[in-house]
């Protein structure tokens, strides 16, 4: 393969513009740089994440996500490209019943936390919700594939599910959220 990228500073988005991958260019505050941009601080969050120290199974899901949203970011990248696929959207529903099938129900809500890793998945999932919030946005003044809006709403329950396995796999509790009556009376 030949270097793709040869030059870095290329000081072309200089004048406040950048470039998409069809060689077009656009202000970098328009709703599909936000949209792209959200999505890479989203895969490095995760990227982040994995270098805690995570189950296997964990670690490989990870792993195939951030190549899933590097797909995301290409088709958002491109106008009119389409990369992520249904199969894509169906094996994180396929994880996230795994996961969930390991796990108490929640009979309360959680704070996030516990451990350092659940924590940082907690950190994925709002930044996945933000994305998520971004291509909502800018499918509202111009086409966006309907399994780039599936595959973040599916991560962001799926970044949850984790955080919950990863504080069970570590020996921590999740930590309950408590009524404003309830914290009063301890």
């Amino acid at each position: 393969m030949a270097n793709r990228l040869s030059v870095i500073a290329t000081r072309t988005g200089d004048d406040g513009t950048t470039g998409l991958g069809d060689g077009s260019r656009m202000p970098k505050d328009a709703p599909r740089i936000a949209a792209l941009g959200d999505v890479d601080e989203l895969n490095s969050v995760i990227g982040l994440l994995l270098t805690e120290s995570l189950p296997a199974d964990v670690s490989a899901d990870l792993l195939t996500i951030q190549h899933d949203l590097f797909d995301m970011g290409a088709e958002l990248c491109i106008p009119g490209h389409v990369a992520l696929k249904d199969e894509q959207i169906a094996h994180l529903d396929a994880r996230l019943a795994h996961y969930n099938a390991t796990l108490p129900p929640l009979r309360e809500f959680i704070l996030p936390g516990g451990s350092r890793p659940a924590a940082l998945a907690h950190m994925a999932r709002t930044a996945c919700r933000r994305a998520e919030r971004a291509v909502v946005a800018l499918a509202r003044v111009d086409s966006v594939n309907a399994p780039v809006r599936q595959y973040l709403n599916r991560l962001s329950d799926l970044m949850f599910v984790l955080a919950r396995c990863i504080n069970k796999s570590l020996g921590h509790a999740d930590t309950f959220w408590a009524s404003p009556n309830a914290r009063k009376a301890t």
